[in-house]
C-alpha cells in the first residue's frame, strides 16, 4: 500500500530531523524540491486533498499514521484500590485489626466470638478502600472525558477541495496543506510552502528561547507543538502523531509505543541514539526541560513527596520545585495540619491514659500478675481506641468533598460555557475581587461592521457611490483591504435564511471585507484571485507591538506597491493623502493633529474602532535605493547569521514610511446587551471590573461607559499604556509597587496597552497590600502575548472563539462563547465550591469535636469509649463520604453574588461557622454525656459501663451510638447554611442527591442498629427507645435556631493566615490531570491538600526556558525597530467626581463575616 506514494514514513521522518538550509538541501536532493515532494505525496498545492474522498484519507492514516498521541492507559480499579490501601491510617487500622483477630482466635476464652471485632475492623477498612477506589475511578473517567473535550476543541485551518476548512487536529493527515498564522500551535510536522515574515518559537522542543525565522528557501522545516509568534503561511504536512519529531521524543521518554503494525513506531537505533545526538537533538541531546515535560506523566511522581505538588499559581518559595497552591488550598492545608496535630495529641493521650490506668489499677493496686490470655487483648484494645480517636479527629471525608465539589462544578460549568483546564480555578474564581477584561468579543459582540468612512476629506456613513470618491480610492481601497489581510479571513453565506453572513477569521478584517463587497461594490474574492498569496513579495504581519499589517506586491513596469492598514497611528507615517479631485494633499504635523482630533477622536468617542488605510508605490529606482540604504551593521549581522541575501523590503522602518493615506474607516462593535447587567452584578458582588484593551482611548472610554465600568462622580480614571508606565515606574525604569498602589484603585480603563502593560497591572494588583483581604485577580486574554498575564493572574480566561492556541495553553478556563456573562457564572460556581466545602467543614468538624471530646472524657472517667472502632469507622469514613457527596453537590443560588468575595486572607472558619460548630458541639456533648452516665437510669435499662471487653452489646451503648449518628444526620440539614440563615430547608428539594443520601443514611443506620449485632456492638431497640432517639436527633433543628441567635462578633475565627507571598515569576509547568492521581493516592488531609490539580501531559509544553516572566510566550529576539509611535500615547482622562481608592459598591445581602 505504501508503494503507491513516492515517499515512505521513514524517509519523511528522517527529512524532518534536519534544520535550516540543510533541510532545504535534503528536500531538493532527496525529493527533487517541494513540487516533487507534493507530487510524491499525491497532493495538488492549489486544491489540497479531496475532502469527500474518505477512503483516501483513511489510506493515508493507515500508511503514515493518525495525528494522535495515545494516552497512557488509565489505572485499573485494582490499582486504585491498592493505592487507597497505602494510606497510613488505614494501614495502622488494618494491622490493629489483624492483631485483634489473631489474639481473639488464640487467647480468648470464647473463641467463637473473639474473632469478630478484628474481622469487623478489617471489613470496614475493605469497604473504605473500595469506596475510595470507586470514587477515584469515576472521577478519573470524568476528567478524561473533559480532557477529550479540550482536545476536540483544538482545530486548524486546512485546504481541502479548494476550500479552507477548520479541522480537528486529530483529523489532519500526511499530505494535507495546513494554513497557519500568528498565534497558532503547529498540529504536525511539515514543510513550508509559502511564508510571510514567519517567526517560530521552538523552545518546547529544543529548549532554546530565540525565535527562528522560517521561509521556503532558508529553513522550511516546521515541527508539531511549536508556535507561530509572527507571520503566516502554509505548509505541507509530512509527519503526524507518533511519527512527528515530538511524537518520537514522547515515545522515547514516556515508554508509550505505537500500536502494533503502525509504520511510525520508534526503531531500536532511534532509541539507542536519542540521547547521543541524533536528528533534532544532534550535538546537544534532549534538553532537560523537554525531558521533564514528557516524563511528568500522571502517577510518575513518588508518593508522599512534596516536590512538584500543589495547584494554582506559584509562590516565590515554591518556584524552583514547581509547588503551587490555590487560595482555598492554602487555608485547607493550614487547617489540616492543625487538625492532624490535635488528633495525634488526643490519640496519644487516650492510649497513655488507658494503659497507665490499667497498669496502675491491675498491677499496682491489685498486685496481680500478667495474664497472657486477657491482658494482650486489653493493650491491643487501648491502641485500637487511640487509633480510633485519631481516625475521628482527621476529617477523611474532606478531600473527597473537595474533589466531588470541583468535579461536579467543572461538569456544570461546561454547560455555562466555561471549559475548566485547571481545577483550582473553580474555587479561586469564587474569591476573585478584580476582573481585568478585554473589550473586543468579551464585552462586545465581536460582530463588526464598518459604519463610517473618511475618504478624500469627506465623511461617509451610507453606501458609497463611485462618483462620490476619486477613482484612485475606488480602485486602490478595495485592493488594500482584500490583499492586505489574512486570506483565512472571509465572509461566507448565512447558515440559515434571513441570518447574518458568517464571518470567518479576524472579525475586524471581515468587517472591512464586508465594506468592500457591500459599500464599495467590489468582490474581495475576485481581488484575491488576481493576487494569490504566492505572488506576495513581503508581508509584515500584525502583532501587538506593530499594531499594523503591511503587504508588498509586484505591479506593472517592474515596480512594487505596499498596502498598509492598522491603528490610527499609521496616520503619522503618511506624508500625503488622496484629495477629492484625485490629486494628493500633503500632510504636515498640523494636518495630522487636525485629522486625529476631528476624525479619529470623533469616531472613537462614539465607540468606533478606527482603522487607517494607506499605500505606497516603489519604482525600480526606489528598490535600488532601499538596497543601498542597508546599514553596515545590518549587513554584518545578516552575514553572521548566514542570511546575507536579505531583500530590499526587510527593513520595515524604511519601507513603511512616506505613505499615502487612502482613508480611515470606523468599525462598530456593539456592546453585548447582557453585559451592563452583568457588570452591575459584579459590582453588587464586590468585584471591580477593569477594561484592558489595545484600542483607542476614546473608543475604550465610550464602550466602558456603555458597559457601566466607568461611572460618573466616582473618580474613575482612564489611562493609556504610556501614561500608565510613567506613573508606575521610578527613575530607573522599574515598576515601583508604591507608585502602582496609587494608580490601580481608581483605574478602570487601560487603553492603548501592550501585553507588558497588562502583565504589570495584574502583577501589581496581586502583590498590593492596600486591601485587608488582598486582591484575587482574574484576567481575560485572546492573543499570543497575553500568555504572561494569563499565567500571572490567579485565574486566566482565554477566549474559545477568538483566542490563539498559546493563550488557551496559558489559561485556566476557556470561555467557549467569549462572553463576559460566562465569567460571572464562573464567579457564582466558584463561590458555590468554596461555600460547599465550608458547609462540609461545618458538618465534619462538629462530628470530630464531639466524638473526640466524648471519647477522651469517657477514657478518663470510665476507661473506655462508648463508641467502638467499627462504629466510628462508619461515622467518620462511610457516613462522612455520603455527607461530602450531599453537601458538595448543592446547586449555586443567585444570592451567592449578593456578598463581597472572601479574598486571600479571609479565615476559613468564619464566626458564623465557629458559632455553629461550638453551639452544636456543646449541645451534642451534653446529650452524649447524659446518655453515657445516666442513660441506663433514664431508659430503665442495664448499664453498659464497666462490662467485659467481649461482653454482648447493651441497649445502653446502642442508644448512645444511635443518638450520636441521628444528631449528625439532622445536623447535616443545618450545615446547608453557613451564613446564619434560619430557614435551613430553603432549596432542600432542589438537590435530589442530598435528599436521596439523607434518606439512605437513615435507612442504613436503622439496619446497622437493629442488625449490626456483634460486628457493630449494637442490639435491638424498642419502639419507644427509637422515638426518643429520633426526637433527640430532630432536636438539632430546634437547637440550630437558638445557635443562630447567639451574637457572633465576640467569637474568634480559625484559619486567618498571613497573606501568602506572591510570585515574581510564574512557572508554567502546570499540568491538567495530576489532581486525579493525587486524590487517589492520598485521601488523608495532610497529604491530599498538598496535591496538585493538573492536566494529563500533552506532547508539547508551550513555554520556553526563559526565566523572565514576559519571555515565557515571547522569547528573546532582536527587534526590527521600535514600533510604537509616540502619537499612539494619549493623555489621562478622568471621569468627573470623587471616590475613595479601592472602594467597592456592595448591596447588603446574606450575613457575611469580617
Amino acid at each position: 500500500m505504501a508503494s503507491k506514494f513516492g515517499a515512505t514514513t521513514r524517509q519523511l521522518r528522517q527529512l524532518m530531523e534536519h534544520r535550516g538550509k540543510e533541510g532545504r538541501s535534503h528536500i531538493d536532493s532527496d525529493f527533487g524540491g517541494s513540487a516533487s515532494l507534493l507530487e510524491a505525496l499525491q497532493v495538488d498545492s492549489n486544491s489540497g486533498l479531496k475532502a469527500e474522498d474518505t477512503s483516501e484519507l483513511e489510506r493515508r492514516r493507515a500508511v503514515f499514521g493518525a495525528n494522535v498521541i495515545p494516552a497512557r492507559p488509565p489505572k485499573t480499579y485494582i490499582e486504585l484500590a491498592i493505592e487507597a490501601a497505602k494510606d497510613p491510617t488505614l494501614i495502622v487500622l488494618t494491622a490493629a485489626g489483624v492483631i485483634s483477630l489473631i489474639l481473639g482466635v488464640t487467647l480468648e476464652e470464647d473463641k467463637s466470638v473473639g474473632w469478630i471485632e478484628g474481622f469487623a475492623i478489617f471489613i470496614a477498612v475493605v469497604v473504605v478502600i473500595n469506596v475510595t477506589a470507586f470514587n477515584d475511578y469515576t472521577k478519573e473517567k470524568q476528567f478524561r472525558g473533559l480532557q477529550e473535550q479540550i482536545e476536540s476543541d483544538q482545530r486548524f485551518s486546512v485546504l481541502r477541495s479548494e476550500q479552507v476548512i477548520q479541522l480537528v487536529t486529530s483529523e489532519i493527515v500526511v499530505g494535507d496543506i495546513a494554513l497557519f498564522k500568528y498565534g497558532d500551535k503547529m498540529p504536525a510536522d511539515g514543510v513550508v510552502l509559502q511564508s510571510n515574515d514567519v517567526m517560530i518559537d521552538e523552545s518546547s522542543l529544543t529548549g532554546e528561547a530565540m525565535l527562528v525565522r522560517k521561509s521556503v528557501e532558508k529553513d522550511p522545516m516546521l515541527l508539531s507543538g511549536t508556535q507561530v509568534m509572527e507571520g503566516s503561511g502554509s505548509m505541507l504536512v509530512t509527519a503526524v502523531g507518533l511519527n512527528s519529531q515530538s511524537g518520537i521524543i514522547f515515545q522515547l521518554l514516556t515508554g508509550v509505543k505505537a500500536p502494533a503494525g503502525l509504520a511510525g513506531e520508534v526503531d531500536a537505533d532511534d532509541a539507542e541514539g536519542a540521547d547521543k545526538g541524533k536528528g533534532l537533538y544532534k550535538d546537544r541531546g534532549i534538553p532537560d526541560e523537554v525531558r521533564k515535560r514528557h516524563k511528568s506523566a500522571p502517577g510518575d511522581e513518588e508518593e508522599g513527596g512534596d516536590e512538584g505538588e500543589g495547584e494554582g499559581k506559584a509562590t516565590d518559595e515554591d518556584e524552583d520545585s514547581g509547588s503551587t497552591k490555590s487560595v482555598l488550598q492554602n487555608k485547607l492545608t493550614s487547617m489540616a495540619v492543625r487538625i492532624a496535630r490535635f488528633g495525634t495529641a488526643a490519640a496519644i493521650i487516650a492510649v497513655l491514659v488507658l494503659l497507665l490506668r490499667f497498669s496502675i489499677e491491675e498491677f499496682g493496686v491489685k498486685g496481680r500478675a500478667w495474664d497472657k490470655k486477657k491482658d494482650p487483648s486489653i493493650i491491643v484494645h487501648a491502641f485500637v481506641t487511640g487509633i480510633t480517636v485519631l481516625v475521628v479527629a482527621i476529617p477523611e471525608g474532606l478531600p473527597l468533598a473537595v474533589t466531588i465539589s470541583l468535579a461536579y462544578s467543572v461538569k456544570k460549568m461546561l454547560v455555562d460555557n466555561n471549559l475548566v483546564r485547571h481545577l483550582h480555578a473553580c474555587e479561586t474564581m469564587g474569591n476573585a475581587t478584580v476582573i481585568c477584561s478585554d473589550k473586543t468579543g468579551t464585552l462586545t459582540t465581536n460582530r463588526m461592521t464598518v459604519v463610517r468612512a473618511y475618504l478624500a476629506g469627506r465623511m461617509f456613513s451610507e453606501n458609497i457611490s463611485s462618483s462620490e470618491i476619486p477613482k484612485l480610492i475606488s480602485d486602490l481601497l478595495p485592493d488594500c483591504i482584500a490583499v492586505n489581510s489574512s486570506y483565512t479571513s472571509k465572509i461566507l453565506p448565512p447558515e440559515r435564511e434571513g441570518g447574518f453572513p458568517k464571518q470567518v477569521g479576524s472579525t475586524t478584517e471581515c468587517a472591512m471585507l464586508g465594506f468592500v463587497n457591500n459599500q464599495m461594490g467590489k468582490s474581495f474574492e475576485t481581488i484575491r484571485k488576481e493576487h494569490p498569496v504566492e505572488s506576495f513579495t513581503k508581508v509584515f504581519t500584525f502583532n501587538s507591538d506593530r499594531k499594523s499589517m503591511s503587504t508588498v506586491i509586484p505591479i506593472e513596469n517592474g515596480g512594487f506597491r505596499l498596502f498598509c492598514k492598522g491603528a490610527s497611528e499609521i496616520l503619522e507615517k503618511c506624508s500625503q493623502a488622496v484629495a477629492f479631485d484625485g490629486g494628493f494633499t500633503p500632510l504636515a504635523a498640523r494636518d495630522h493633529t487636525e485629522i486625529r482630533s476631528n476624525v479619529v477622536e470623533t469616531m472613537a468617542s462614539n465607540g468606533l474602532r478606527t482603522i487607517c488605510l494607506a499605500y505606497r508605490d516603489f519604482t525600480r529606482e526606489d528598490v535600488e535605493g532601499l538596497k543601498s540604504l542597508r546599514s553596515a551593521a545590518s549587513l554584518e549581522a545578516a552575514a553572521a547569521d548566514g542570511d546575507d541575501d536579505e531583500g530590499p523590503f526587510d527593513n520595515e522602518d524604511m519601507v513603511v514610511s512616506h505613505l499615502t493615506c487612502l482613508g480611515i474607516v470606523g468599525i462598530e462593535d456593539p456592546v453585548r446587551p447582557e453585559v451592563p447587567a452583568a457588570i452591575k452584578v459584579c459590582s453588587r458582588a464586590g468585584i471591580t471590573v477593569r477594561m484592558v484593551t489595545g484600542d483607542n482611548e476614546k473608543t475604550a472610554q465610550a464602550i466602558a461607559t456603555k458597559c457601566g465600568i466607568l461611572k460618573p462622580k466616582e473618580g474613575h480614571v482612564v489611562l493609556t499604556g504610556k501614561e500608565f508606565n510613567k506613573k508606575v515606574r521610578n527613575a530607573d525604569g522599574n515598576v515601583d509597587q508604591a507608585l502602582l498602589d496609587k494608580v490601580w484603585p481608581n483605574l478602570r480603563v487601560l487603553a492603548r496597552s501592550s501585553p507588558a502593560d497588562k502583565f504589570t497591572l495584574v502583577g501589581g494588583i496581586i502583590k498590593s497590600k492596600l486591601s485587608k483581604t488582598r486582591e484575587v485577580v482574574a484576567v481575560t486574554g485572546d492573543g499570543t502575548n497575553d500568555g504572561p498575564a494569563l499565567k500571572r493572574a490567579d485565574v486566566g480566561f482565554a477566549m474559545g472563539i477568538a483566542g490563539t492556541d498559546v493563550a488557551k495553553e496559558a489559561s485556566d478556563i476557556i470561555l467557549t462563547d467569549d462572553n463576559f456573562t460566562s465569567i460571572v457564572k464562573a464567579v457564582m460556581w466558584g463561590r458555590n465550591v468554596y461555600d460547599s466545602i465550608s458547609k462540609f467543614l461545618q458538618f465534619q468538624l462538629t462530628v470530630n469535636v464531639v466524638a473526640v471530646l466524648v471519647a477522651l472524657i469517657c477514657v478518663f472517667a470510665i476507661k473506655e469509649t462508648p463508641l467502638t472502632a467499627v462504629q466510628l469507622l462508619w461515622v467518620n469514613l462511610i457516613m462522612d463520604s455520603f455527607a461530602s457527596l450531599a453537601l458538595a453537590t448543592e446547586p449555586p443560588v443567585p444570592e451567592l453574588l449578593n456578598r463581597k468575595p472572601y479574598g486571600r486572607t479571609k479565615p476559613l472558619i468564619t464566626r458564623s461557622i465557629f458559632r455553629s460548630i461550638a453551639g452544636h458541639s456543646i449541645y451534642q456533648i451534653t446529650v452524649m454525656l447524659v446518655l453515657v452516665f445516666a442513660g441506663n437510669t433514664l431508659f430503665d435499662i442495664d448499664n453498659g459501663i464497666g462490662r467485659e471487653l467481649r461482653a454482648p452489646a447493651t441497649q445502653h451503648f446502642t442508644i448512645v451510638f444511635n443518638v450520636f449518628v441521628l444528631m449528625q444526620i439532622f445536623n447535616e440539614i443545618n450545615s446547608r447554611k453557613i451564613h446564619g440563615e434560619r430557614n435551613v430547608f430553603e432549596g432542600f428539594f432542589d438537590n435530589l442527591i442530598f435528599v436521596f443520601i439523607f434518606i439512605l443514611t437513615l435507612i442504613v443506620q436503622v439496619i446497622i442498629t437493629e442488625f449490626g449485632g456483634i460486628a457493630f456492638r449494637t442490639t435491638h431497640l424498642s419502639a419507644q427507645q427509637w422515638m426518643w432517639c429520633i426526637f433527640l436527633g430532630c432536636s438539632e433543628l430546634v437547637i440550630n435556631q437558638i445557635v443562630v441567635s447567639v451574637p457572633k462578633h465576640p467569637l474568634p475565627t480559625i484559619g486567618n493566615e498571613p497573606a501568602i507571598p506572591e510570585p515574581e515569576r510564574i512557572d508554567a509547568k502546570i499540568l491538567w490531570m495530576r489532581s486525579l492521581w493525587r486524590v487517589q493516592t492520598q485521601i488523608r488531609v495532610v497529604n491530599a491538600f498538598r496535591g496538585q490539580v493538573d492536566r494529563r501531559p500533552s506532547v508539547i509544553n508551550a513555554v520556553g526556558g526563559s526565566s523572565d516572566p514576559f519571555a515565557m510566550t515571547s522569547p528573546k529576539r532582536e527587534p526590527a525597530a521600535n514600533r510604537r509611535s509616540a502619537a499612539s500615547q494619549l493623555s489621562v482622562k478622568t471621569i468627573t467626581g470623587g471616590g475613595e481608592p479601592g472602594a467597592n459598591t456592595v448591596v447588603d445581602g446574606l450575613e457575611t463575616d469580617v
